[in-house]
């Protein structure tokens, strides 16, 4: 049951934070051969905060 919540949870926030990158690039006028890395190491980022949040809360 918890895991269904939170792989809900954990779309609704990679979708929201990719929206808020796409506005970054967009704001900072990034070059796109860039912006593919950008947006690789935050969902890296992201997936990696997500996994261990959902660890955490495994455990406790």
């Amino acid at each position: 049951m918890i895991i269904s919540i939170f792989i809900v949870f954990a779309i609704f926030i990679l979708f929201n934070i990719n929206k808020l990158t796409n506005s970054l690039c967009l704001q900072k006028e990034i070059p796109e051969e860039k912006q593919a890395k950008v947006f690789r190491t935050i969902n890296v980022l992201i997936t990696i905060l997500l996994i261990s949040s959902y660890i955490e809360i495994l455990y406790t």
